[in-house]
């Protein structure tokens, strides 16, 4: 990790993509304090041009900025867009959310396959072609149990179903509408669940959310509320596994601790911070932005490294030949150490050429045969 500096002292330009919550302008905010520059962009004036040899992105009808770190999210109904803006800028900056999570954690199908394929602890989750196929499912199943759309957040999309009748009910409706659906096993928790905050490689915040006594889902949209939990290390660590499973350094984590334990029923990698702020006490906004901060630090840091290495490259040196040192200046002259001197051979009546540019110098002994640059001065 890259020690926190000031925002005076960096020079790394950052985005914000969103579609201008509360939540995304807390974070705005607080890379403000990070981040040299740091632009709100909204999602919904943003385009991908495909055409040409090259896909290109809009803002306003003018090319996207460069940045050093871009934060895309937003709702599933933009999930393709966001995609398409990481696919196509992860590679040129840093940006926390992989461009497959956001088909990934869009869809609770394909969140509940993240899962399967990681070992995640999830309740029985089944999906049918047909709904006789989901009927003759559903006889094996213990009541109650929940019905959801794919697509959905907040706890919209979510049906509880108390018997096989009203399950029965529910999916001839669905059938009408043409609305896929997930039918998954129901966790008795009293009505609570666990909103867990995963940034990087840690959980900065948790809250315990209470469902209304006329719902069954605990989602602070719903009607819940919340209040700060300390969880386990092992809870700690399943939310953390969960995210990289998804590829999202930033999401927030929806846990139901049950009978045998802590399951993991939903991921959202654009989750609200009001809620969470107010039961915690704890700045997230800031947590994400310092971690954005550190991660784009570190990669430029990285490219710097990557750069010089092939500048070592290119004029022959080997990384095992470089000295970090001070300059030893004499007046406008500059004395090469004794190490350098012996380790790269320099004799005193031998000719030289050296190459400058600003902050880089080449000294190599000149060669009169192998010189292409024409005949010795």
């Amino acid at each position: 990790m890259t020690p926190t500096k000031s925002k005076k002292e960096s020079k790394h330009s950052a985005a914000l993509i969103s579609l201008g919550s509360t939540s995304s302008k807390w974070t705005a905010e607080a890379m403000s304090k990070y981040f040299e520059k740091v632009d709100e962009i909204s999602l919904k004036h943003i385009e991908i041009n495909f055409s040409g040899e090259s896909a290109q992105i809009l803002y306003k009808g003018e090319p996207l900025d460069k940045y050093d770190c871009v934060f895309a999210k937003g709702s599933f109904r933009y999930a393709p867009l966001l995609q398409g803006i990481t696919a196509l800028r992860e590679k040129k900056c840093y940006m926390p959310i992989h461009s497959s999570a956001f088909s990934v954690a869009h869809d609770k199908l394909l969140t509940q396959l993240a899962l399967q394929q990681h070992n995640i602890p999830m309740p029985r989750t089944y999906q049918a072609a047909t709904v006789e196929a989901a009927k003759s499912i559903m006889k094996s199943m213990n009541f109650p149990i929940i019905m959801k759309f794919p697509q959905g957040t907040g706890g919209k999309g979510v049906v509880f179903a108390e018997s096989y009748a009203s399950a029965s009910s529910v999916l001839d409706a669905l059938t009408a509408l043409r609305q896929p659906f997930i039918l998954q096993e129901y966790i008795e928790t009293g009505g609570t669940d666990i909103r867990a905050i995963v940034v990087g490689d840690k959980v900065v915040a948790a809250m315990e959310r209470k469902a209304d006594l006329t719902e069954k889902r605990a989602n602070m949209h719903s009607g819940g509320s919340g209040e700060n939990i300390v969880l386990d290390e092992y809870t700690k660590n399943l939310a953390v596994k969960v995210a990289k499973a998804i590829k999202a350094e930033v999401c927030g984590i929806d846990i139901l601790i049950g009978a045998k334990g802590p399951v993991v029923i939903e991921a959202n990698i654009s989750p609200g911070l009001q809620g969470i702020t107010k039961a915690t006490k704890v700045d997230v906004a800031d947590a994400i932005a310092k971690h954005l901060f550190e991660q784009t630090a570190g990669l430029r840091a990285e490219e710097k490294v990557a750069d010089a290495a092939k500048v070592m490259q290119d004029t022959g040196l080997d990384a095992s030949d470089t000295l970090i040192t001070s300059l030893d200046f004499r007046g406008a002259r500059v004395l090469l150490p004794e190490m350098i001197v012996k380790k790269a051979k320099f004799l005193e009546e031998a000719d030289y050429e050296i190459t400058t540019r600003p902050n880089f110098l080449c000294i190599k002994k000149f060669n009169l045969e192998g010189n292409g640059n024409g005949k010795k001065e």
